[in-house]
């Protein structure tokens, strides 16, 4: 009798095993590891994966048919801005049509100061995708300082240690610093190395956007490696470029810079958009002390005759550097004071206002549009060249820099639709720049890995199932410059969490995205 029991709990255990929520079948999985694909099906119930194998007698609710398809670990989005963008499209459709289930925020040393009411906020929205945090440095020396040109007082950079430690314990995954921006840039070394110093405290990571990624990214580079090196943090440098015709080919400088600090025992990985143009603030084209201390005071200065020349000058000396004779590479992606701006340079549009077709007015064409509130640009001058040698580099991940799409909404820049499908279109399989092994674990494991998203980035029994099926021989980005409202194509199926997300091709409206918070 005992035997029998034995027997029929045998039978109603292996029962119950083999029954799934869904099934991925007749797949070639490249798991994230960069090893090469192979032929199984995938079970996924309750958001994990249960089983990779064949599956020949197992039953689900949904199965999916991947013949002739890949299926690989959803993208990790390293480098992203979604604040503030989360309400207006959380199904963040340019994210998840582009492949990817995880991004990371609050890049660029910018960020919400209190990570903990920024969780619960998007833990209550839900979003399609999932999201971590760093903490960005600008936000918090803003919260204590305002946009002060100065250094800090003790008392204020304790106030902004304790920032950093309680967004660390609400989850984090590490500091963020935007160097080149207001007030980031007003920071000194120092400063920098005790808050990484509270980040490195509790296993966090620190990224920067650097102090300079034209003439003076080497010196840039250094102070990142000695912060990380101080700080005893691992080092994310972000946006790994080139910019500025006078610094084409300097990849073979800076990648060397990365593998001797490797070698020499430090942490340090970097990420890259597969694009020859940047997108950031009109005011990275004005000096920094311009900037200083609010609105008002911005206006003020501006509104003075030898300031106004002073700052005409320092842009067409900026401008001669390039090697050029207009401001054609700056191209506005959205100016609110006049929306017909949108996709013109400022060359472009400073004859728009009928003005004389020199340097000079185009430089005073953008102190005006700055008086007039800024613009979010998009600036082109980075070398194909340097783009594919930073692409080769191991060690590098790929990242948008973008924030959540409103589809046709201003004319921003198409790396926000298009990364990863650009990646492997262009760079795989096109051009063989990578494999397709190695794009995917730059996509999935080494992200998951540098971030700590313990239970992502790899197709493993017991992992998170935010899983992508793809077709390699068709995926495609569609966003350009001139029409960058356009969705990549080429992905079948987009899964986050064990639910069905993108089906068929078409997102479908799920919402099963969560916080990932670090250390939990």
């Amino acid at each position: 009798m005992k035997q029998l029991i034995a027997i029929l709990l045998l039978i109603s255990s292996s029962s119950k095993a083999q029954q799934a929520d869904l099934i991925i079948k007749n797949g070639k999985i490249l798991d994230g590891t960069g090893n090469s694909w192979f032929y199984a099906d995938i079970a996924v119930k309750d958001g994990k994966i249960i089983k990779i194998g064949a599956l020949n007698t197992w039953k689900a609710t949904t199965t999916l048919n991947a013949t002739g398809l890949i299926v690989s670990p959803g993208f990790i989005d390293v480098h992203t801005h979604i604040e503030g963008d989360e309400r207006k499209n959380p199904t963040a459709s340019n994210f998840i049509y582009d492949g990817v289930t995880s991004v990371v925020t609050g890049n660029c040393g910018l960020s919400e100061t209190n990570l903990g009411k920024y969780f619960s906020m998007i833990d209550s929205l839900h979003l399609s995708i999932n999201t971590a945090s760093l903490i960005g440095h600008n936000d918090v020396r803003k919260a204590v300082m305002g946009s002060a040109n100065r250094d800090p007082s003790e008392a204020e950079l304790q106030q902004m240690e304790a920032i950093v430690e309680k967004a660390m314990n609400d989850g984090a995954v590490g500091l963020s610093t935007g160097l080149i921006y207001i007030p980031g840039t007003y920071s000194k070394t120092t400063e920098i190395v005790r808050l990484a110093k509270i980040a490195a405290a509790h296993h966090g990571v620190y990224a920067s956007h650097m102090r300079d990624e034209a003439d003076s990214v080497t010196q840039a580079i250094e102070e990142a490696l000695h912060i990380g090196r101080e700080a005893n943090i691992p080092v994310e440098i972000s946006h790994f470029k080139l910019s500025g015709q006078q610094n084409w080919g300097r990849s073979k400088e800076t990648i060397p810079m990365i593998i001797k600090a490797r070698s020499e025992g430090l942490e340090v990985t970097i990420d890259q958009y597969p694009y020859t143009a940047s997108s950031t603030s009109l005011s990275t084209l004005i000096p920094d002390w311009i900037l200083a201390d609010g609105e008002d005071s911005i206006k003020a200065r501006l509104a003075r005759t030898t300031i106004r020349k002073e700052v005409v000058q320092y842009m067409i000396k900026k401008l001669q550097k390039r090697k050029l004779k207009h401001f054609s590479y700056p191209v506005v992606a959205s100016f609110k004071a006049d929306s017909s701006y949108n996709g013109k340079s400022i060359e472009e549009v400073n004859l728009l206002k009928g003005k004389k077709h020199t340097a000079k007015e185009e430089a005073i064409t953008i102190i005006e549009m700055m008086e007039q509130g800024g613009a979010g640009m998009v600036f082109h001058g980075m070398s194909d060249k340097d783009v594919a040698n930073i692409m080769q580099y191991p060690f590098n991940m790929f990242a948008s820099d973008a924030s959540i799409r409103v589809f046709g909404s201003g004319n921003p820049h198409p790396r926000g639709y298009g990364t990863n499908a650009r990646v492997l279109s262009k760079y795989v399989r096109d051009e063989k720049i990578i494999s397709l092994e190695e794009a995917i674990r730059r996509m999935t494991s080494l992200p998951a890995q540098k971030f700590q998203l313990k239970d992502r980035g790899i197709l493993r029994e017991g992992f998170a199932a935010d899983i992508v099926v793809f077709d390699e021989k068709t995926v495609q980005d569609q966003s350009t410059y001139n029409k960058p409202h356009q969705y990549s194509t080429g992905f079948k199926y987009v899964i986050v969490n064990g639910k069905i997300t993108v089906n068929d091709g078409v997102h479908n409206g799920s919402r099963n995205g969560m916080v990932l918070r670090a250390n939990k």
